[in-house]
């Protein structure tokens, strides 16, 4: 049984951040409490402001659910330095995110272990990235966070997009997926105006205006998102084709 209360309640909470939906009956078992103990660190849980919903009866469970204010994570030993990584890393690649995303990594590091903090350090220290400028292109923030929330809330927006060619003109879509593949982003829509499905480059988006209006999900072709957008890439046409033998 589990009697000091700073480390049981960290242990529950970490339980509720790796599952979607926990029984009292097995948060009991994990913890080696009973119900009644359960449900009070639940309570504590709930007046530190973590938002932890729950429905009574025997087969009663509980779950974390998104608050208004983001509260602290647990964090194992593999995320925390995945977390780390991914931090350094994605300063390179999107546009205005350089200093948030370095003060995160610098609260992170300052609560890593030590033995945690050298081995981020030795990874940071001992990895280069080549910037291809020609390729790399870096992405708006806010523009990826806004597509992201209109594919998952199924709402159409127009945006001005410049082809490959330069010309420009409006579109209105219905975005589905987005894809990121060799550091470039793509979104798959349906183009309403074409009443099929198109492939557009998020570097190449200006203008990007919600609609509003929600829209029916359509069955991606072939049900993979990322196989289509690939075959799309890989069929377009090229200015040059090579072989080369190694």
């Amino acid at each position: 049984m589990t009697t000091d209360l700073p480390a049981r309640m960290l242990r529950l909470l970490s339980l509720l951040q790796t599952r979607r939906e926990w029984s009292g009956t097995e948060l009991s078992e994990r913890l080696g409490v009973t119900g009644r103990t359960v449900r009070r660190d639940i309570d504590r849980l709930r007046e530190l402001g973590y938002p932890v919903e729950g429905t009574t009866g025997h087969a009663g469970g509980y779950r974390l659910a998104s608050g208004t204010a983001m509260p602290p994570l647990i964090l194992d030993d593999d995320e925390a330095t995945a977390t780390a990584v991914a931090l350094r890393t994605a300063a390179g690649h999107l546009t205005g995110m350089e200093e948030t995303t370095l003060r995160a990594l610098a609260k992170l590091e300052q609560v890593l272990p030590a033995r945690l903090r050298t081995q981020v350090a030795a990874v940071h220290q001992t990895t280069a990235t080549i910037g291809w400028e020609t390729r790399m292109v870096r992405i708006d923030a806010k523009l990826l966070a806004a597509l992201a929330a209109a594919c998952r809330d199924h709402e159409s927006v127009t945006f001005d997009y410049t082809t490959r060619h330069g010309a420009s003109a409006s579109r209105r879509v219905e975005p589905h997926h987005l894809v990121a593949s060799g550091g470039l982003w793509y979104l798959l829509a349906h183009d309403t105006g074409r009443d099929d499905w198109r492939i557009y480059r998020l570097d190449r988006i200006r203008h990007l205006t919600p609609n509003r209006s929600h829209f029916a999900p359509r069955p991606v072709p072939g049900d993979d998102p990322a196989a289509y957008v690939a075959g799309k890439i890989a069929g377009a046409p090229t200015r040059h084709r090579a072989v080369a033998t190694v």
